[in-house]
């Protein structure tokens, strides 16, 4: 199933984009650089965007499905940031990770239609992501009740990313319409650090870092979008939401960080799921 793939190729960038997050963890401000990372993203898109064919196609309906993209990806990065800011990890990543039941929602709040096949797997996907992420280190608890609440903007935020630049997908190039949401979370973000009332300048000596992370965060959203095009589209974010199994398999492997016997059974279920998933 297209969707299927083009979920786990999310899956897989924005996994090794975590991961290189946590590598350069503590060398920058993570709403400084995460505005250094839209910058880039928005800068290589823009010459495949501005030249794509279908601009014609946009309506007024569909560039507020693209800005309100952007929007609430911002709500949606800013709030994982804020929520693992407080941790500990075991409560807020089980959270952040079930947006997948918020797409599928989305996805029958438009008309589309979800059995409980779907449901069981998704379910599933959620289950197993949980329980790869409460096999991570424990951090130190902080105010749970605001950790809950960054916790669900976070997952509310990714799920109405999905779907509206979905959405704004079947109308419109997939490509313009993840442009027009990047540059409204670069104005968006840009907004919130000036507000703050720091300088982003010192950030700018770590461009290729950004260049990475900018490049592996905007061709993982143009997946998902792009999977608005294909039946069961709803399945991308799904699937793409494994992202996290990806992070810890690869900290495992490279960073030595340990993977306890509740974490590969977890990996085992979020793949159950999927297969679930295609059975439909």
């Amino acid at each position: 199933m297209i969707a299927v793939g083009l979920g786990l190729l999310a899956a897989l960038l924005w996994g090794l984009h975590d991961y290189c997050v946590r590598i350069f963890a503590g060398r920058a401000d993570a709403l400084a650089l995460l505005v250094l990372v839209f910058i880039v993203g928005a800068v290589l898109m823009a010459p495949l965007a501005l030249f794509s064919e279908g601009w014609d196609r946009f309506t007024p309906i569909t560039m507020g499905f693209s800005l309100v993209s952007g929007l609430f990806y911002v709500a949606g990065a800013y709030g994982l940031y804020r929520a693992f800011a407080i941790g500990p990890v075991r409560l807020v990543a089980p959270i952040c990770g079930a947006y997948p039941l918020l797409s599928v929602a989305f996805h029958m709040a438009r008309g589309g239609e979800a059995g409980p096949i779907v449901w069981l797997g998704v379910l599933t996907v959620v289950v197993g992501i949980s329980m790869v992420t409460r096999g991570e280190a424990e951090e130190a608890a902080g105010r749970r009740l605001q950790a809950v609440l960054w916790s669900l903007l976070a997952a509310i935020g990714f799920a109405f990313t999905f779907g509206f630049s979905q959405w704004a997908a079947e109308m419109a190039p997939e490509t313009p319409v993840i442009w027009i949401a990047r540059l409204m979370a670069v104005a968006a973000v840009s907004l919130a650090v000036l507000l703050r009332g720091k300088s982003i300048t010192p950030i700018f000596s770590m461009w290729r870092t950004a260049l990475l992370l900018g490049t592996l965060d905007t061709v993982a959203l143009i997946a998902v979008a792009h999977a608005g095009g294909f039946p069961h589209a709803e399945y991308a974010p799904v699937t793409a939401s494994m992202f996290g199994i990806v992070t810890v398999v690869l900290a495992w492997r490279f960073l030595k960080e340990a993977m306890r016997p509740i974490q590969w059974i977890g990996i085992m279920a979020a793949f159950s799921g999927l297969a679930l998933l295609s059975l439909v």
